[in-house]
């Protein structure tokens, strides 16, 4: 049982960066990005090679972010072009400029690690040299803890973004685009580097997930999209959105809460594991009918 909550924590804690690089998209720029499904298989490429070449694991780890953050970009200027001439509440420039980045990703992928798997068995990861500064070796309990205190780091660091101009012009432009243009914002600006965030933090998770798990595959990120919204969704529905810095908090438990129902959910005899994708839309329908259900009980 123990070892079960520990190995669902360790999930949650890797992917928390993805399902906050997911919340600054959806929520925070109001920006449907599906540059997810590639982003994160780039970091993963890109760590993952430089680690086979003898590159600092910390290094590669910053590269796969930087990766991810390029991928980023990327979609923003794709956006940009594809928006010339349609409306501003019109979504398909955004879906469709994350779609392209993503599809072109999987090849950009292929040839960063030129085959389909890099394995990193035997290769000195970040972990490793994690555990060599505390002298601890990273495995369960303590990689439990390292990756907690890497992940209100980060909360932090997020957190202070957000209050800052950049940050509050950021958050303008998911509510309310025309109006922060009208006061003379460049948007295109803000959302590219809210975009080059978003997909930094997943490049993020895939370079820690690739060394952890001792390997990257092409197809690492398929359903980690859906995956991320289920964090953020369940994060705001039982932790609650009252403030930005609180709703952070909320985003990382919702991805701990979410890897801890697929733990105990495959450990009930009647469920399989390739039940996996059902039980994560479940999960994600309860939670979105949770608060119009809480709001009926309330009234009665």
């Amino acid at each position: 049982m123990l070892g079960t909550v520990a190995s669902a924590l360790e999930q949650g804690f890797l992917y928390c960066f993805m399902v906050l690089g997911v919340y600054i998209t959806f929520r925070v720029l109001d920006f449907p990005d599906l540059t997810v499904d590639g982003s994160l298989t780039l970091g993963a490429s890109v760590a993952a090679v430089l680690i086979v070449s003898d590159t600092s694991p910390f290094l590669a780890t910053l590269a796969g972010a930087g990766a991810g953050a390029a991928a980023g970009v990327v979609t923003a200027v794709l956006h940009m072009v594809l928006r010339a001439d349609a409306a501003d509440t019109n979504y398909a420039p955004k879906l469709i400029s994350g779609i392209l980045t993503a599809t072109a990703l999987y090849t950009v992928n292929l040839r960063v690690m030129n085959r389909s798997n890099v394995p990193l068995l035997g290769e000195v990861t970040f972990f490793d040299r994690l555990g060599d500064i505390v002298g601890i070796q990273m495995w369960r309990w303590p990689l439990v803890v390292a990756l907690l205190v890497i992940a209100l780091v980060v909360k932090y660091i997020i957190d202070w973004l957000l209050h800052t101009d950049l940050g509050l012009s950021m958050r303008a432009l998911g509510d309310n685009e025309q109006m922060i243009r009208s006061l003379g914002a460049n948007t295109n600006l803000t959302r590219l580097i809210g975009l080059a965030v978003s997909n930094a933090l997943v490049g993020l998770t895939g370079a820690l997930v690739a060394q952890q798990q001792g390997y990257t595959d092409i197809g690492m990120s398929v359903g980690v999209l859906v995956a991320g919204l289920a964090g953020v969704i369940l994060g705001e529905a039982i932790f609650g959105t009252r403030s930005v810095s609180w709703v952070l908090f909320s985003v990382i438990g919702g991805s701990i809460v979410y890897r801890l129902l697929i733990a105990f959910g495959l450990r009930v005899e009647w469920i399989r594991p390739t039940d996996l994708k059902l039980l994560t839309a479940v999960f994600v329908m309860v939670a979105l009918a949770a608060p119009s259900i809480r709001r009926k009980v309330l009234k009665t």
